[in-house]
């Protein structure tokens, strides 16, 4: 029986830009988080205060003599400042393993040795992060005041209040980026995502404690700029347009954030590779 040739052949099939490659990463992760039923639990919870808080604004438009329900700026402060435990518990049950679970298992080595660079993987997992994040605070948030001019049939508010939309665009994605960033770091430096979950609250809860025994100590507010949580809130109020809630300066709060931030890709940087680095 002849043996044909079988030479190069032309590809013929589609081929998607290199660009896009990180958003099969994104996709699956977003998917894979979807699919678990305690997940899915944990964010329709997360969705009970937009419950509340649309309640009150119904009852603001309908009871004009009761002046306390009235929506202010302070309003959606608050708002995002609830939804901060639930930021928390997302940030650890869907990003504690992102990184954790493909080194427990060996992956890295299979993801990085095909055409996806390390800044294709790190983006894929950290987009992932933030679209679940962004879920649970941005999303809500933008949706109340859109449940405030639906109920009060008028656009005054946002009008007289042109800073709220903004304000909590930037806040939400600032704080989602700082917390992703640092959670996908995290992961990256241990195969157990429970190990990483306990790292991850470690930092927020220990920055704090440090924080209030200093204040004790020392007997002053400024430094809020240690804590994690402080200065989050710090830099809120701050975007807001609303009186600060700690003495600390607010460009020292930022700063100390965008630090996390810095040491956090640092870190990926040296973690996420195809050969495990032993140090």
């Amino acid at each position: 029986m002849p043996i044909h040739d079988q030479g190069y052949r032309r590809y013929t099939g589609t081929r998607l830009p290199h660009s896009r490659t990180w958003r099969a990463i994104a996709r699956s992760g977003v998917q894979s988080m979807l699919r678990r039923r305690a997940f899915v639990a944990l964010v329709i919870v997360s969705w009970l205060p937009f419950i509340v808080r649309a309640v009150q604004l119904y009852a603001a438009a309908n009871l004009p003599q009761v002046p306390f329900l009235a929506p202010t700026a302070e309003t959606f402060r608050q708002f995002l400042g609830q939804q901060e435990t639930f930021l928390f518990f997302v940030t650890v049950y869907a990003g504690a393993g992102l990184i954790a679970n493909d080194r427990r298992v060996n992956a890295l080595q299979i993801y990085l040795s095909r055409p996806l660079t390390r800044m294709d993987y790190i983006l894929g997992k950290l987009a992932a992060l933030l679209a679940l994040v962004l879920f649970v605070t941005w999303v809500p948030a933008v949706l109340l005041v859109a449940v405030q001019v639906l109920f009060s049939g008028s656009s005054a508010f946002v009008l007289e209040n042109m800073r709220v939309l903004p304000a909590i665009t930037v806040l939400t994605g600032f704080e989602a980026v700082i917390v992703s960033l640092a959670m996908l770091a995290l992961s990256s430096l241990s195969k157990s995502s429970r190990f990483v979950g306990i790292l991850y609250a470690a930092l927020l809860f220990f920055t704090q404690a440090i924080t209030v025994v200093l204040r004790a100590v020392m007997g002053e507010r400024g430094l809020a700029w240690l804590s994690v949580t402080d200065s989050l809130t710090q830099v809120g109020d701050a975007i807001f347009g609303l009186p600060l809630s700690y003495e600390s300066s607010v460009l020292l709060c930022f700063v100390s954030l965008l630090a996390i931030a810095a040491v956090s890709v640092a870190v990926l940087n040296r973690r996420v590779r195809g050969v495990e680095v032993v140090a």
